[in-house]
């Protein structure tokens, strides 16, 4: 692992590209937000963990490594993460939502390569050792691997610029029960560790990403495409638009791992957001899984938050679908 590292390195003493990890569970809207990584100039996608949430680690771990093949990327690590969660087992995939193998049933061709020996965990530790203060992590499943690795190195924050996280339901209802967002009530345990840590942590959650829409034309376009991995995006979606279709009202589906990836990058731009204390409700009743932000002060023209706490976007104005269709276009 440390030869992959040590070559990107090198390649990238000529770019200004940030230093990303995904950690994720891919997933149809992991795919995209895959795909749009890959595509943004500004992006250097040092390392993929997996996690089960949407599909089982090691299916996670797969698709991710057809999808970087897709893209002619399999320069890129991708190491398999947690299976389990720290006080629970993963109880199966999200077949309803993302299609029994993870992305909408679409069969990719099977890269050859294969995940690397290290955990997830340890990946993105040695990664962050690697290269202190640099590193930028995109967590956008269940955030196990975080709290390994924050076991495993104790000195984990101050190795890393940041973590944005797609996860959370604040002002919003959750999305599997009606307080939890997913990828939190899968594993509040290491979430509530996650944005207790002395960090930088941006937090995406549903407040956000339901009001951000794919459309059956963007699914379209992608289908149209000359590129074949960018077509099987378009043909993922065909599953995940028609979970959200009941939801929503029209054939569409929301954006949360594109709209966080974007968050990232700059090219999503939050015009509410607060830094805020953030709790995460870790007791076995109806509430498991909610993150409690003090969102108390939001109701002041100019709202006041802390000076240490997690960063809570609670609203991105512009669409962030045009962005990410035309970014996926043009990879």
């Amino acid at each position: 692992m440390g030869s992959r590292y040590r070559s990107r390195q090198a390649r990238r003493v000529q770019s200004d590209a940030v230093l990303v990890c995904l950690d994720c569970d891919p997933g149809v809207d992991d795919a995209l937000a895959l795909g749009y990584l890959l595509a943004h100039p500004d992006v250097e996608l040092a390392l993929v963990t997996t996690v089960s949430g949407n599909v089982d680690a090691a299916t996670g771990a797969r698709n991710a490594l057809d999808l970087l093949a897709g893209f002619g990327r399999s320069d890129i690590p991708v190491a398999v993460g947690a299976t389990d969660f720290l006080a629970g087992r993963f109880a199966g995939p999200a077949a309803h939502v993302h299609g029994a193998n993870g992305l909408g049933g679409v069969e990719l061709p099977r890269a050859p390569g294969t995940p690397i020996p290290a955990s997830g965990a340890a990946a993105i530790v040695e990664l962050a050792r690697s290269r202190p203060g640099e590193l930028r992590i995109l967590a956008i499943g269940p955030l196990t691997n975080l709290a390994l690795a924050l076991e495993l190195e104790p000195r984990l924050p101050d190795l890393v610029a940041d973590v944005v996280v797609m996860g959370g339901a604040c002002l919003a209802p959750g999305n599997i029960t009606p307080a939890a967002e997913a990828n939190i009530f899968h594993d509040p345990e290491a979430a509530l560790r996650v944005v207790d840590a002395p960090w930088r942590v941006t937090l995406v959650p549903l407040d956000a990403t339901m009001q951000q829409r794919f459309t059956a034309d963007d699914a379209a376009a992608l289908r149209a495409s000359d590129r074949p991995v960018v077509r099987a995006l378009g043909e993922m979606l065909d599953v995940y638009l028609g979970f959200y279709e009941p939801t929503l009202g029209v054939r569409a589906a929301a954006l949360h791992d594109p709209l966080a990836a974007g968050v990232l990058t700059g090219e999503a731009t939050p015009t509410r957001a607060m830094t805020v204390d953030v709790d995460v409700d870790t007791a076995s009743g109806p509430a498991r899984g909610a993150t409690i932000a003090d969102l108390r002060g939001i109701y002041h023209p100019q709202p006041r938050g802390v000076d240490h706490g997690v960063r809570v976007v609670l609203e991105v104005a512009e669409p962030f679908a045009p962005v990410l269709r035309s970014r996926l276009l043009r990879s």
